[in-house]
C-alpha cells in the first residue's frame, strides 16, 4: 500500500493547478496562523519599548510565564480572529502566484541551471500579487498591515481593546487611515526578500533531502522549518522598525508616538538600544517561523496531495 502512494506522489505534475494551489494555501495558512499565535504575541510585546517595568521581559519562557500568570492564558490569544479571517484568502493568493510563476518562470524543469533564480522570482512575485490582490487581509505582507496593525495593538502588555472591530473603529477614529499603512515601505522592504528567502531555500533544500519525490513529511517539516528561520532571522530588522511603526498610537513615548518612517524607527532604535536592538525579539521570531513554517509547509503539500487524489 505505501508503494502504490509512493508512486501516486510521485507521478503528479510539480503544478497541481492554480485551484487546488489555492485551495491548499488556505487551508495551510489557517492552521499555521491559529496554532502559532501564542509565540507570535510574545515576539510583538518582546519589539515595543516598553515604558512599563511589567511589560519588559528578559526571554520568551519570562514572558509566557509573566503573562499566563498576571493576565491569563487568554490574553495570548487576543487578536487571533482577525489572523483566521484573514489567513486563508491570503495564503491562497501567495501560494496560488508562487506556483504560477514558478511554472512559467521554468522552476518545475528537472535539471534546470535556473531553478533557485526561478523560485526567487516565484517567491517575491507571490508576496506582490497577494498585497495587490487581498488588501487588507492576512500575511507578512503591506496587504496585510491594517490586519497587522490591529493584531499588534491588542496584543500588546494592558491593551484597550478586546475586539478587532473596536479596535479598528478606535485607530481609524483617532489616528485616520494612514495609520494603517504607516509601516507599508517597511513591510515591503522586509517581505520580498523574506519570501523570496523561504521560497528559494526551502525548494533547495527539499530537492537535497529527498531527490527521489516521494512523499515525505519529514523533508517538509525540516526544509520548511529552517527555511522559515533562515528567513526570519535575515529580515528581523526590519521586523523591529515595522512593530515600532504599528504600535506607535499606543505608545505613552512622545518620540515614539511621533516616528514617521523607516529611517526615523531605525534611528530610535540605533539610539536607544545600539546594535543589539535590531535584533530585539529574534528568538520568539525564528521560534515562530520554524515551527509555523514547518506547519504551513507540511500542510500545503498534504492538503495538495489529498485535494487532487479526491
Amino acid at each position: 500500500m505505501d508503494g502504490v502512494e509512493e508512486i501516486e506522489y510521485e507521478g503528479l505534475s510539480p503544478n497541481a493547478g492554480l485551484a487546488v494551489n489555492m485551495a491548499a494555501g488556505a487551508l495551510a495558512g489557517i492552521t499555521e496562523h491559529a496554532v502559532m499565535f501564542p509565540v507570535d504575541s510574545i515576539k510583538t510585546r518582546m519589539q515595543v519599548f516598553a515604558t512599563s517595568p511589567a511589560a519588559v521581559y528578559t526571554g520568551v519562557g519570562n514572558a509566557f510565564t509573566r503573562i499566563s500568570s498576571t493576565e491569563g492564558m487568554r490574553a495570548l490569544w487576543r487578536g487571533v480572529s482577525s489572523v483566521i479571517v484573514g489567513a486563508g484568502p491570503a495564503h491562497a493568493v501567495h501560494f496560488g502566484a508562487y506556483e504560477l510563476v514558478k511554472e512559467y518562470a521554468g522552476g518545475n524543469v528537472e535539471g534546470a541551471s535556473n531553478q533557485w533564480i526561478a523560485t526567487s522570482l516565484a517567491g517575491a512575485a507571490a508576496t506582490i500579487a497577494s498585497d495587490a490582490l487581498m488588501n487588507p487581509f492576512d500575511g507578512e505582507t503591506p496587504a496585510a498591515l491594517p490586519r497587522v496593525l490591529i493584531k499588534q495593538r491588542m496584543q500588546i502588555h494592558k491593551s484597550e481593546f478586546r475586539s478587532a472591530i473596536t479596535c479598528a473603529r478606535t485607530v481609524y477614529r483617532t489616528e485616520g487611515l494612514g495609520a494603517f499603512y504607516v509601516s507599508y515601505p517597511t513591510t515591503l522592504t522586509m517581505t520580498v526578500p523574506f519570501t523570496a528567502v523561504q521560497f528559494t531555500v526551502y525548494e533547495q533544500l527539499k530537492a537535497l533531502l529527498n531527490p527521489s519525490g516521494v512523499y515525505s513529511p519529514a523533508t517538509h517539516i525540516v526544509a520548511g522549518g529552517l527555511s522559515g528561520a533562515v528567513a526570519g532571522a535575515v529580515t528581523t530588522p526590519l521586523d523591529v522598525a515595522k512593530t515600532i511603526l504599528q504600535t506607535r498610537g499606543t505608545s505613552a513615548d512622545p518620540e515614539i508616538r511621533h516616528v514617521r518612517g523607516l529611517a526615523d524607527a531605525f534611528r530610535i532604535i540605533w539610539q536607544r538600544d545600539g546594535l543589539k536592538g535590531f535584533a530585539r525579539g529574534l528568538s520568539p521570531r525564528v521560534l515562530t517561523f520554524m515551527p509555523s513554517n514547518a506547519l504551513c509547509w507540511l500542510s500545503y503539500e498534504f492538503f495538495k496531495a489529498a485535494i487532487r487524489d479526491d
